[in-house]
């Protein structure tokens, strides 16, 4: 699917996320055991960064300066609506050129949209733009081999792809990364999450 489709199908659902149905705890703790491997605080990224702003809130009670993107236009109208102070981006993490370095850089729920074939050079781009020591969580199919799939589990059709568990540990340890936690937090679903720390530049 190109990103124009991803962008269209959460357009159409992207009210879900400011819904009182949304569960505005979904990630927060695996964000807070992120921080607790935070050096310094400095500026933060969230990938993905959707309506609502739960991660956006929490980065900012932690003192970051915190800026997002979103390849979707009415999840950034919602989420500017909340925090017009707040940096936000419309554009495509595969071509988008992030405009600095950061400490902290937030995906969740977002990177697995892009294709199979970008996963490696979209890891690479992100890992690139983390300051020395600094923090990437995101979230991936937890999966033992590469792996792509469309389904319409939320409405409209979306397109997900995986790298797999062992390659996407070799990638992180190629791009000078330590993983500092793996987990499938929602087993037996395959939703995976890992926090990884750039050791140097």
């Amino acid at each position: 699917m190109t990103p124009d489709k991803i962008a269209a199908g959460y357009n159409q659902i992207a009210d879900r996320w400011v819904s009182d149905a949304f569960p505005l705890e979904n990630g927060i703790a695996q964000h807070e055991r992120a921080l607790s491997f935070v050096d310094k605080k400095g500026y933060a990224l969230e990938i993905g960064c959707g309506g609502n702003g739960r991660f956006i809130d929490l980065l900012l009670r932690r003192g970051f300066h915190v800026e997002g993107v979103d390849i979707s236009e009415r999840m950034l109208s919602l989420v500017r609506a909340r925090h017009p102070e707040v940096t936000f981006y419309h554009a495509d993490i595969c071509s988008w050129n992030i405009p600095r370095k950061y400490e902290f850089i937030s995906a969740w729920d977002s990177i697995w949209h892009i294709p199979l074939s970008s996963q490696k050079q979209v890891l690479g781009k992100i890992i690139q733009s983390l300051e020395p020591r600094g923090i990437f969580i995101f979230s991936a199919g937890g999966v033992d081999a590469p792996e792509e799939k469309i389904d319409s589990f939320m409405g409209p059709e979306m397109y997900y792809s995986a790298l797999g568990i062992p390659q996407l540990l070799a990638v992180l340890e190629s791009l000078g990364c330590i993983c500092r936690h793996l987990e499938y937090d929602q087993y037996p679903e395959k939703h995976l999450y890992v926090i990884a720390q750039k050791t140097h530049d």
